[in-house]
């Protein structure tokens, strides 16, 4: 199947190249999934709000865009100055960079084969008997018509290798974020459960102070002594593990922000000082599978398999190769008539006989499109299964921690009592054992899923792309190239074009 190429506006190559075409499949990027929405309802309810900390409703906004800043609804200097240290200091982020400066370099290179090779040569020798000088010297051009398309097709597929590459970079820059904000909001989560025992733990020794001194008068027995022990010595034990969670996790952020273990300064965040945005994006899903890092890697790596195909179909047809030098050698004066010589030459080569290589090869390129086209299929269901778990999660964040308070102030309100009723014979001391580590453990919960909303609202922004197009920092330089005749031409399947 023969289709006419274009190439990038950055080669210039003869006129006659231009009007040729090229064999293969042009590249059509696939349709984006015909769905309006990420879930069964065509319209999200806002979430729950509760009375405390962080508790606030939060609404959904179908067909907003998402800021290229997105941490900053968070509304915290220090979260942002991580961000931002993360980003200048990070291997990964330099890593992705130098591999996108590579790929464009091989772009370049690449593109320097459709224009004629010219190499010149120069000689002087000198004989004693008889005395003479010989001179030569020619200059000689060669140039491998690409008839068609091949190395055009070439070029198209390691431009497409670094459409790649500038995608894994924006990938990489965006995975990277939400790892440094979900890491600070883990510590700080850590850190108020750690102060929430230490509480309990004060609480629990002043009441086992209490009931020593009534033991000691008689009022209650040894075995009320004991239980009191246990049960603060088993709010002591959920302290290690907590304290090794938070040292772990500071050492993960640190690796996140270019930092060492041994560099860590001690600045965190707190979950009272972070503020819960309460309207968030939702991009219309048709515009998802353009904003996604991950769904534009599968889509380049579709579109290199797609030119590759051009390639091995090229291989096939005869290759035609211009050639000439023009040159002088002699003993006397160089590019006299005498000394002058010159010749063009043309060939023809193809293969005859390969035993199937060549065919084989290309049908290889045909079959490695299919199964490129069928990673991308899976990364685009993947990518709506995202935002979707996402919005199930920021709805049921909000009923869960409406449940945690309420059951934290039930357990709290619980333990008054059994302590007030315990003072007046009416419960023995069991009862306020069980209603102080009912609100230890309801306490935690509460904790643990106040620091659920901001993470599950992060992992909805990643989810949604993280909005780097957006970003002011991206110049032209840096920013992934977009070949807009992608969508030129009918929408038809390029699935149905390689064949």
């Amino acid at each position: 199947m023969v289709k006419c190429a274009s190439l990038s506006a950055s080669v210039a190559v003869p006129a006659f190249l231009l009007a040729s075409c090229a064999v293969g499949p042009n590249f059509v990027a696939p349709d984006a999934p015909a769905a309006s929405r990420y879930t069964r309802e065509p319209q999200l309810a806002s979430t729950e709000s509760t009375r405390t900390p962080s508790g606030n409703s939060q609404s959904f906004s179908p067909g907003s865009d998402v800021s290229g800043v997105w941490w900053t609804l968070f509304r915290s200097r220090k979260l942002t100055g991580f961000v931002d240290e993360a980003v200048r200091n990070h291997p990964d982020i330099q890593s992705a960079e130098f591999a996108l400066r590579a790929a464009r370099e091989n772009v370049l290179a690449e593109q320097g084969a459709l224009f004629p090779q010219v190499s010149g040569t120069g000689s002087a020798a000198r004989e004693q008997a008889p005395l003479y000088k010989l001179f030569n010297t020619s200059v000689s051009v060669s140039y491998a018509l690409d008839l068609w398309g091949g190395t055009r097709r070439q070029v198209e597929a390691l431009e497409a290798q670094a459409d790649y590459q500038a995608f894994k970079l924006e990938a990489t820059y965006l995975a990277l974020t939400a790892n440094v904000i979900t890491a600070a909001i883990t510590d700080a989560s850590l850190r108020d459960q750690i102060s929430a025992t230490e509480d309990i733990v004060k609480a629990e020794t002043d009441q086992l102070a209490r009931i020593q001194h009534q033991f000691e008068i008689g009022a209650v027995s040894k075995s009320d002594v004991l239980a009191q022990e246990s049960t603060l010595a088993q709010a002591r034990a959920t302290l290690p593990p907590l304290q090794k969670q938070l040292a772990q996790q500071r050492n993960q952020l640190m690796a996140y922000l270019g930092r060492l273990p041994s560099e860590d300064r001690g600045e965190h965040v707190t979950l009272a000082e972070l503020r819960l945005p309460s309207r968030l994006p939702v991009t219309l899903p048709s515009e998802l599978v353009r904003q996604r890092p991950d769904i534009r890697q599968a889509e380049a790596t579709l579109h290199q398999a797609t030119a590759t195909v051009g390639v091995g179909v090229a291989n096939l047809l005869p290759q035609v190769t211009l050639s000439g030098s023009y040159g002088a050698s002699g003993t006397g004066k160089l590019f006299s008539p005498g000394t002058i010589a010159w010749d063009a030459t043309s060939s023809v080569t193809q293969k005859l006989i390969d035993g199937g290589t060549l065919y084989h090869t290309k049908e290889a390129d045909v079959a490695l499109f299919e199964q490129n086209m069928a990673a991308y299929k899976s990364t685009v269901m993947s990518a709506f299964q995202n935002v979707a778990d996402s919005l199930r999660a920021i709805q049921y964040d909000a009923a869960t921690l409406k449940a945690q308070a309420e059951a934290e102030k039930a357990a709290s309100d619980s333990l008054s009592m059994s302590i007030e009723q315990f003072k007046t014979g009416a419960v023995p001391y069991a009862n306020v054992i069980t209603a102080q580590q009912s609100y230890l453990n309801a306490r935690i919960a509460r904790i643990k899923a106040q620091a659920a909303r901001f993470s599950d609202t992060a992992a909805l922004f990643q989810a949604l792309g993280g909005g780097w197009w957006n970003r002011a920092d991206l110049t032209a330089d840096a920013s992934p190239r977009v070949n807009p005749g992608y969508f030129a031409g009918p929408n038809r399947s390029t699935q149905e074009a390689v064949r």
